[in-house]
């Protein structure tokens, strides 16, 4: 039997229930307004049109902020479904483009960013001119579900059922500092040394320690001289003779006036996986650049 669905039924805008949508995940209209990136009056509009439309009430004011209604609350897993069912539905729209010409969206550390994949995006676009590269640089997971990149370069394996991912090389972490700094501090070798080992911490410092710690360092809260949250800054303040900074040893031991600042070979291992949607990789464009950066990224950085 087949069912006919009455679509003049179906009497609202798409773009109003998105509203609707990024509004009440995002708390505010001022922040809906950016993810979306849209003037927060447009999207104010288009909320207040939507609640026409269907009769209901959605928000409630309190302070700056947005409530939902119970009204809304019940509506949002219907719109929240949308959602998912547009999401999905352009992913796989893009997943059948065959052109090599576009945008493409990778995502990495600040460090692999701007240390390592520089040479390889040029090779890249060499053989493929047509390519539009955008590089996101963060050291934060991009959402590769909601697209906030289509590759990503990660250190750890996803959960989600529907990325794919490939574990292309074991690697490890180094402590490192100038030549100049280890001239007048010498380098680490004793329990008290690495107790005031000047280490320039990566993001969270008590984090950082706890995972040092983890392997049987001896490090306490006078180890760490400073706490930065960009690896990349991290690397140039050691260069410049700050401290003792941790990187993958295969961009540490490339570097003139820079060495191991262990008399130990102290090593943390980690793995390197790329990451990617299914649906994604059925593109041709982006199954190209997905095997290119997995092959380029087995090798050793480029001087």
């Amino acid at each position: 039997m087949h069912f006919c669905m009455d679509w003049r039924a179906v009497s609202f805008d798409w773009n109003r229930a998105r509203a609707f949508l990024v509004t009440a995940e995002e708390g505010s209209l001022s922040a809906a307004a950016r993810a979306l990136g849209l003037a927060q009056p447009t999207l104010s509009r288009q909320v207040e049109a939507l609640q026409r439309e269907l009769g209901v009430v959605l928000f409630e004011r309190f302070g700056r902020g947005l409530e939902l209604t119970p009204a809304g609350v019940q509506l949002l897993e219907h719109v929240r479904a949308m959602g998912q069912g547009a999401m999905a539905l352009s992913i796989a729209a893009h997943g059948q483009s065959e052109a090599i010409a576009g945008p493409v969206t990778i995502s990495a550390s600040d460090a692999y960013a701007g240390l390592w994949l520089p040479p390889i995006l040029q090779a890249l676009r060499q053989q493929e001119p047509a390519l539009a590269i955008r590089v996101v640089a963060e050291n934060s997971a991009s959402d590769l579900m909601r697209r906030e990149a289509d590759i990503a370069i990660r250190n750890f394996r996803p959960k989600e059922a529907d990325l794919v991912a490939r574990r292309i090389a074991e690697t490890s972490a180094g402590f490192y500092a100038s030549d100049s700094f280890l001239d007048k501090h010498g380098r680490i070798n004793t329990q008290s040394d690495w107790k005031d080992a000047n280490l320039i911490a990566p993001g969270d410092a008590d984090g950082f320690l706890s995972a040092l710690q983890s392997v049987g360092l001896p490090v306490g809260p006078t180890s760490i001289a400073y706490e930065c949250t960009s690896y990349l800054a991290m690397w140039e303040m050691m260069r410049q003779g700050l401290g003792v900074a941790v990187l993958d040893v295969r961009l540490g031991d490339r570097e003139d006036g820079i060495s191991r600042a262990t008399v130990d070979p102290i090593s943390l291992p980690f793995p390197i996986w790329l990451v990617a949607h299914r649906d994604i990789l059925t593109n041709r464009r982006m199954r190209l650049v997905f095997d290119f950066l997995a092959d380029a990224l087995r090798q050793p950085p480029a001087d």
